[in-house]
């Protein structure tokens, strides 16, 4: 039984994806602002998380230099949010038909210099970033914008059908998948190949493996990982944010982030700490572009401020 419950669910989504690409582009971004808004009204318990996060870290946010004023209240970014999410769901559905690959021609990216000066370096890179405007398809423009083929981390789907799908379709650009399940090892090769990994790291971590830090005012359980590899291997890491500018979509690689070269455990969290504040930053400048529908701060206690 649980074999044809995954069937159904996969077949469902090919089929979603495969109806959406067949949207005629001039109707692809209203489609999608509609999705956005029915997910909104629909998905009641993600509208509640999302609205609570945001009220929560709003008088931070409100406080921080990077804030714009562009929102008053939590449900306006929330709203936003989702209308991101769904017009993204349509542009990617479109890329991995083979659709919409202009998207790529019309992305602006700043901050190029900072990825190439670390590139150049030739011991490999470990991009760093969030769920952050459409991340996937910041991940399937990389070969157009940084002449690069990436390995990308991503938890493996628990139905093997859907798995496969999605697989393909991620590298359907060229892109490689290492996933999170034993992913050290293989990341380890990637970047003695002088290749470049992108990692996510803004959902929340298990207490094994992340340390306990301070994010938009509350305390956060954060992955260590790309502050270990970058200390066991020397791997330039490069913070880097995808958001929207209006009708297109931009990328933002930031200076490389230097350890602060404290091996222990101490140190380790305090590279977590500043490398989490480049997220903290991006949040507050662009609200609407984050992921908030997750519970980051579970876990972790009350509030700090």
């Amino acid at each position: 039984m649980t074999k044809i419950i995954w069937a159904i669910q996969a077949a469902s989504f090919y089929l979603f994806t495969r109806v959406m690409a067949a949207i005629p582009r001039r109707f692809s971004r209203t489609v999608g602002r509609l999705i956005g808004k029915s997910m909104y009204r629909l998905l009641v318990r993600r509208r509640e998380i999302a609205i609570d996060n945001i009220r929560q870290a709003l008088p931070f946010m409100e406080r921080h230099p990077a804030w714009t004023g562009a929102f008053d209240t939590a449900e306006e970014i929330a709203l936003a949010t989702f209308i991101n999410l769904g017009t993204s769901i349509v542009e990617v559905c479109r890329l991995y038909h083979g659709k919409d690959a202009e998207l790529f021609d019309t992305m602006t990216v700043h901050g190029l210099e900072n990825y190439l000066r670390a590139k150049e370096k030739n011991i490999g890179v470990l991009c760093v970033g969030g769920h952050c405007g459409n991340w996937e398809q910041l991940s399937l423009s990389a070969k157009k914008h940084l002449d690069e083929n990436i390995w990308a981390i991503a938890r493996k789907q628990n139905n093997p059908y859907l798995n496969t799908i999605i697989e393909k379709m991620r590298m359907g650009y060229g892109n490689k998948v290492i996933y999170t399940k034993s992913a050290l090892k293989a990341m380890l090769g990637v970047i003695k190949n002088n290749g470049v990994i992108v990692m996510l790291t803004d959902q929340a971590a298990g207490e094994q493996n992340g340390v306990l830090i301070d994010f938009l005012g509350r305390k956060a359980w954060a992955l260590k990982a790309p502050v270990v590899i970058a200390h066991k291997t020397g791997v330039p890491v490069v913070p880097f944010f995808g958001y929207r500018e209006e009708e297109r979509h931009a990328v933002r690689f930031l200076p490389e982030f230097i350890p602060c070269g404290d091996r222990t455990e101490t140190g380790i969290a305090q590279d977590v700490q500043t490398l989490s504040q480049y997220l903290e930053t991006f949040v507050c400048a662009h609200p609407a572009d984050w992921y908030w529908v997750h519970r980051r701060w579970k876990r972790a206690g009350e509030p700090t401020v």
